[in-house]
């Protein structure tokens, strides 16, 4: 068994093996026509159920062979310019080298006895990052799992600089648009806040906080006895891609003395982008920042970090131990990331920022979302003059939200269900794959637009899809109704 260990020896089979995986995926990719084949889940479980794990191949290529039946022929591949989904884009080509270098080296960021350059190449990544969006030379910040993860330990900071006392939590309040990530209700409940610490602030029509509901609401807080401990502003939601008004809220919190969080998770690509870089103005003057470089910076997942203005924040999330970093180590003034970090085993998932860039540089990943968002322009207009859909804000960034609606009068649940319809068949059919959402309580569809592939006629060809399958739902239950 020793001969499938990575080392010096067995160099020669690690790049046998990693070529034909890696021309597996390079031919499948070549001859994807679709994003999905439209697999359900009672298909596949089967399959993947019948694989005996304690029966080893003990050969390469016959797990390469059935893990195409098990994954790659039923991927969802993002590549494809009819993937509209989710937050998922299609990767650039000197991320996956970087992710293929760093699976094979396995550094561990945690320690510098660990990593060595990898420690110093993330914090330069970091040091970038804080200075494209203006944080000061105070800065700082730490490579995370994701977005999720960037805003519990943003909250987590902010919860220590708010506390003055052990029973001071039930006391702590966030601020938040009715558009923001869930993980802001998480986070609070992870950190002991209380399902009525989140304070959720109305948004306008453009689904934008609006901050004189959220003046009013700092101000009921304060006049409560409570404490506004954190307002979580929003560079781009989820459904929308709005961006909510960063001027006008870091003035609020410099005024309540609130701690500001911005989640940049999806318009993070901006800070990369010669046309649109002003819709973060006001960027600049928040606490932290949530950046997510796998949403708008082409990167795989994970690719993400949170960014702080002021680094000595960071000592909230700061244990030593005799084993990994004991405390002399800083006064040596060596540098462990996991003084930073929640976690501490974690991947040197900068590496591939980090090769983006110095292949690419900085303004071709801003073009690639700069692209994405004109395409959502485009996408747009092509709906607002459309009269089978009703689609609801014009993007800053490049997501479309839709509805479906018949010519013939039609009661609102039903079509509900027509949405809902089309949306499952699409993705049956494998010929697209698109996201749905709320908004007022009925049902749309979603295009997200992360792929500078995706052309407007693909967006008018999917619309005519979406179409086609509401009218036969519709069509087929007023026969069942007759």
């Amino acid at each position: 068994m020793r001969s499938h260990l990575l080392n010096d020896t067995t160099a020669e089979h690690y790049r046998r093996s990693v070529t034909a995986g890696v021309e597996r995926v390079a031919a499948k990719l070549a001859a994807t026509d679709r994003p999905f084949t439209g697999v359900s889940v009672d298909e596949l479980t089967p399959v993947v159920d019948a694989i005996d794990l304690d029966r080893p191949l003990g050969d390469a290529s016959a797990a390469l062979d059935e893990l195409d039946r098990v994954y790659l022929r039923d991927a969802v591949y993002f590549h494809h310019p009819r993937y509209l989904g989710h937050l998922n884009c299609p990767v650039v080509i000197p991320a996956v080298l970087g992710e293929a270098v760093l699976s094979a080296v396995n550094s561990s960021l945690d320690t510098w006895d660990q990593s060595a350059g990898g420690t110093l190449i993330e914090r330069r990544l970091i040091d970038w990052t804080a200075a494209r969006i203006g944080l000061g030379p105070a800065a700082d910040g730490v490579f995370t799992s994701g977005g999720t993860q960037s805003n519990l330990q943003a909250l987590l900071l902010a919860r220590e600089e708010a506390k003055t006392s052990p029973h001071h939590f039930t006391r702590l309040r966030i601020f938040t648009s009715e558009c923001s990530h869930f993980s802001v209700q998480k986070s609070a409940k992870l950190l002991g806040l209380g399902p009525d610490s989140v304070i959720p602030v109305p948004v306008d029509n453009n689904k934008r906080m609006q901050t004189v509901a959220l003046a009013h609401a700092l101000e009921q807080c304060v006049a409560e006895g409570a404490v506004p401990m954190a307002v979580v502003a929003t560079a781009g939601t989820t459904d929308f891609g709005s961006i909510d008004p960063l001027p006008e809220i870091a003035a609020l919190c410099e005024q309540f003395s609130t701690w500001m969080h911005v989640d940049a998770a999806y318009g993070c690509g901006l800070l990369a982008s010669r046309e649109r870089r002003h819709l973060l103005d006001g960027i600049e003057r928040a606490d932290s920042v949530t950046v997510d470089y796998h949403k708008s910076f082409f990167q795989p997942v994970s690719s993400s970090a949170l960014l702080l203005r002021d680094r000595a924040t960071l000592r909230h999330a700061t244990y030593h131990a005799e084993y990994l970093n004991p405390q002399r180590m800083a006064a040596e003034r060596i540098p462990n990331q996991v003084d930073k970090s929640l976690q501490t085993t974690r991947r040197f998932d900068a590496l591939k920022l980090w090769m983006t860039l110095r292949v690419m540089g900085a303004d071709g990943i801003g073009e690639l979302f700069d692209e994405v968002c004109g395409l959502a322009a485009e996408g747009w207009r092509l709906l607002a003059a459309d009269p089978r859909f009703d689609v609801v804000v014009e993007p800053q960034l490049s997501t479309l939200v839709f509805r479906y609606i018949p010519a013939g009068i039609t009661a609102p649940a039903e079509i509900d269900r027509a949405n809902l319809h089309a949306r499952r068949a699409l993705f049956a059919s494998g010929e697209a794959v698109v996201a749905g959402t709320k908004v007022g309580g009925r049902q749309y569809l979603k295009f997200t637009l992360l792929n500078p592939e995706t052309t407007a006629q693909d967006i008018s060809a999917v619309l005519d899809l979406i179409s086609g399958h509401a009218e036969q739902y519709l069509g087929d239950s007023l026969d069942r109704a007759s």
